[in-house]
């Protein structure tokens, strides 16, 4: 493990394995460097793989106040120290769109890969209550972190409750309330983005590298759906579907379909 400093003096730990063209691994809710462990290490062979815990995750530091600004900044502080000054990224979930939205407002990132943005376009589920993130917020001022996990569970994955209070039997509940404190974070990045109407895609107008968005067609649809709507976003966007993948995608079929895109970096 090392440490880089964001531009706020926040401490961001990452690791770096592999070696060639440096790649950003941007996890989602829940997720701290070692929930892409797998997929870096797949990777390597090729690039140089950055995982990193995400502000106020793992062994990384917070700040008292959170701005979606402070997140893409601790990207850009991963970019230009271990990565280089410019390097490839990877999102998953909401990650994807912390990614999309670093890139849309000039970070160095040369390609861009994601996979299942959770955007919420249609009918097909329930949009997010609109005071989602005031919620959670409340909850995790009171350290309620259990009901926030669950307020996420119910109201932004759609998992019914009663599922829900069985898994806060479960081993992993603990792991998921360590990060609870961060679940506003992803609320904010995702914005109006899960509210059912048709994305915002002149929002990321200014992204102009490639960018390949991926969806499996065996989990929620509104996945899909989103993953469609931003793919139609411009000429620069190319949509991948990947037969028989929910939103917890295998690395082992993940990883060769990102270490060809990012390939093409070279022969660009």
């Amino acid at each position: 493990m090392d440490k880089v400093l964001s531009a706020d003096g926040t401490v961001i730990a990452f690791e770096r394995q592999g070696s060639g063209p440096a790649v950003v691994l941007v996890g989602g809710a829940f997720m701290t460097r070692g929930a892409s462990a797998e997929l870096a290490s797949r990777l390597a062979g090729h690039f140089t793989v950055i995982t990193y815990d995400r502000r106020g995750r793992g062994d990384s530091g917070d700040a008292p106040v959170y701005e979606v600004r402070r997140e893409i900044e601790d990207l850009d502080a991963l970019i230009a120290g271990p990565g280089g000054g410019s390097a490839m990224v990877f999102g998953m979930s909401s990650g994807a769109v912390l990614a999309l939205e670093a890139t849309a407002s000039g970070s160095a990132v040369s390609r861009l890969a994601l996979y299942e943005p959770p955007f919420v376009t249609d009918d097909s589920r329930p949009p997010l209550p609109a005071d989602y993130v005031e919620r959670l917020t409340d909850l995790v001022g009171r350290e309620a972190y259990g009901d926030a996990v669950a307020h996420f569970m119910t109201a932004a994955v759609g998992v019914p409750a009663e599922v829900v209070a069985g898994m806060r039997q479960a081993p992993f509940w603990a792991d998921m309330e360590a990060v609870a404190r961060t679940l506003p974070y992803d609320g904010r990045i995702m914005g109006d983005t899960m509210s059912g109407r048709p994305l915002p895609v002149d929002r990321w107008a200014s992204v102009t590298v490639p960018v390949l968005v991926g969806s499996g067609d065996a989990g929620a649809p509104h996945m899909l759906t989103g993953a469609r709507e931003l793919a139609a976003a411009g000429g620069n966007f190319t949509l991948r579907i990947f037969p028989g993948e929910e939103h917890a995608i295998d690395a082992k079929v993940l990883a060769p379909v990102l270490a060809g895109f990012f390939a093409e970096e070279r022969t660009a």
